[in-house]
């Protein structure tokens, strides 16, 4: 899912081919077990309203191996803010998250 600017739409499609070329298979939100969402941190709007896109995302019955992971620009900068804002996620990551599925 990707939330943000052009830069947010692109860094989505190389995480999305990176992990195809690793054999991961990309699926739509609700069909998948880890779902990645791509924020921007240049949109104040995009703070207010982030806790919005998470409510498409099965919070009860969420299998054990389910993982909900935030990166970007604005998890960069509001992580603190974030994790106690949106429990759900299991961990907010930097630009890093391309930089691991490129390695694996």
């Amino acid at each position: 899912m990707t939330l943000g600017c052009s830069k947010n739409i692109y860094d989505s499609e190389v995480l999305m081919g990176q992990l195809q070329a690793n054999d991961k298979q990309v699926v739509h939100e609700k069909e998948g077990n880890i779902v990645v969402v791509n924020t921007c941190g240049l949109s104040t709007m995009l703070k207010k309203n982030l806790c919005k896109p998470f409510s498409i995302l099965p919070k009860k019955g969420r299998r054990i191996n389910d993982k909900l992971f935030v990166t970007g620009c604005l998890s960069e900068r509001y992580k603190d803010d974030l994790q106690q804002e949106i429990p759900e996620v299991d961990q907010f990551l930097a630009q890093q998250i391309f930089l691991f599925y490129s390695k694996h």
